[in-house]
């Protein structure tokens, strides 16, 4: 077989190993913003009040846990690497899954403690007191499900790392009927349940989680495939080198995370002191976008795992390939997802808000910022597959600082600008997001080219 064959067999081969992985993330990732898009599709039918105060809640709520989805995710490339090394592979892995719960059960106690106090954050962030108040009433059923969230996604990265992420999939898919139901029944009185509005549907999104949790650990406790690695034994025993290696090395992933899912927190924010309808249309348009960003998000995850695995077996020309492949599907991906948002955005809208006269403003502005979204679409999927890639070589520090630079120090300085001294108001918000995600993407896509040159392509 000629060399230029067997490049051609190898990028073949990569891509299949890529999609193999990543559909199913895709499809979790999917399900899992589904149940956060359900609670905005329930909470639109009670009304745009309601919806922004949850939007207020979530916001906060998710720039918090991702910064403590980003630490655990430290597990991933060490357990992807350990695996690609296969010398103690078990062992290795076991360990670094057990510190990734310690590291969930440390940094669930401090988020807990401010999303109890959200009222109070809220209000000093300049919000309505009325939409501080709700906001916390939907808290007071959502924050528990912070611990059970963290819970899945160390096992999802268990599974993930060993390329066996069905089961993960089959259960994530279950959440979206069974949050479904509970939120009619919790928020509405729905089979003869209590109407208990927002607070009832925070408390569904946990109740969710926690069967969710529930189904992988059968699995992973019963699963012979699985069940060789005794990921729940000896729980209790402390291994502090690893787990201060997993926090030198998650810290700058949670951080890069915090920033990124922070800058549309702190977007809902200014949009709310735009105006409560602005803040509405600002919440169904950013999930609308978000669900887009799942696909990207899933062939980041495979990326980081393929990229792990080739770094651990010290090929460079596989580290390649499999940067490259998953770049290459997540800019492709967003670039049609682009084309979409920007041909159908009322129609998008107001599959979350009834098309009624006092909803008309609403769903204007959501239409708008949709449009301005789909710009952004490209640059999005760029940016994370390039976090993902660079994340498979260890690299976190660096791209943690292009994050804070690029969204907060460019991205919600030029929309903050736009919107109250250029006049531009929520389009300008939305466009300095934009801005932020361009940087970013640019940003990550150098440091990628410039891997070997940097040494981050060197044996760990």
């Amino acid at each position: 077989m000629s060399g230029a064959d067997t490049s051609l067999h190898g990028w073949k081969r990569e891509l299949r190993a890529t999609l193999q992985l990543a559909w199913p993330l895709i499809l979790a990732n999917l399900t899992m913003a589904s149940i956060q898009a359900i609670d905005t599709f329930f909470l639109g039918r009670l009304g745009a009040h309601e919806l922004a105060a949850a939007a207020l809640a979530l916001n906060l709520a998710f720039a918090l846990n991702l910064i403590a989805l980003g630490l655990i995710t430290a597990a991933s490339p060490m357990m992807a690497s350990a695996l690609g090394r296969g010398r103690g592979r078990v062992k290795e892995v076991r360990r670094s899954f057990r510190q990734s719960l310690w590291l969930a059960v440390t940094i669930t106690i401090p988020i807990w403690l401010l999303l109890i106090n959200a009222e109070t954050l809220i209000g000093w962030l300049g919000q309505e007191p009325e939409l501080a108040r709700d906001a916390q009433v939907f808290l007071w059923g959502y924050l528990w499900s912070t611990f059970f969230f963290l819970l899945f996604n160390a096992l999802r990265n268990f599974l993930a790392a060993l390329e066996r992420p069905g089961w993960m999939l089959l259960i994530s898919i279950s959440g979206i009927p069974i949050n479904s139901l509970l939120d009619y029944g919790l928020i509405f009185g729905g089979f003869g349940l209590p109407a208990l509005g927002l607070f009832g549907a925070g408390l569904a999104s946990t109740i969710t989680w926690m069967l969710m949790v529930g189904a992988m650990l059968f699995v992973v406790l019963r699963d012979r495939q699985f069940r060789r690695f005794h990921l729940l034994a000896r729980l209790w025993r402390p291994d502090w080198p690893r787990y201060r290696t997993m926090w030198a090395l998650g810290l700058p992933i949670g951080l890069a995370m915090g920033f990124e899912g922070g800058v549309f927190s702190a977007a809902a924010y200014l949009m709310g002191l735009v105006g409560a309808d602005e803040l509405a249309a600002h919440a169904i348009a950013l999930q609308i976008a978000a669900l887009s960003f799942m696909v990207p998000w899933g062939i980041a995850q495979a990326a980081t795992v393929r990229v792990g695995i080739m770094a651990g077996r010290g090929d460079k020309a596989g580290i390649s390939r499999a940067g490259w492949t998953a770049w290459t599907l997540g800019v492709g991906f967003m670039s049609v997802m682009a084309i979409f948002l920007w041909l159908f955005p009322r129609e998008l809208i107001g599959l979350f808000l009834a098309d009624t006269p006092e909803n008309a403003h609403v769903l204007a502005l959501g239409a708008s910022f949709l449009v301005v979204a789909a710009i952004f679409q490209i640059v999005d999927g760029a940016q994370v597959v390039g976090a993902g890639v660079l994340r498979g070589l260890h690299d976190t520090k660096i791209p943690m600082v292009f994050t804070f630079v690029g969204y907060w120090l460019i991205g919600i300085g030029v929309g903050a600008w736009l919107a109250f001294e250029a006049g531009w108001d929520g389009v300008g918000i939305w466009t300095g997001l934009a801005v932020g995600l361009a940087i970013v993407a640019i940003l990550m896509l150098a440091r990628w080219m410039m891997r070997e040159k940097l040494g981050l392509t060197q044996p760990r």
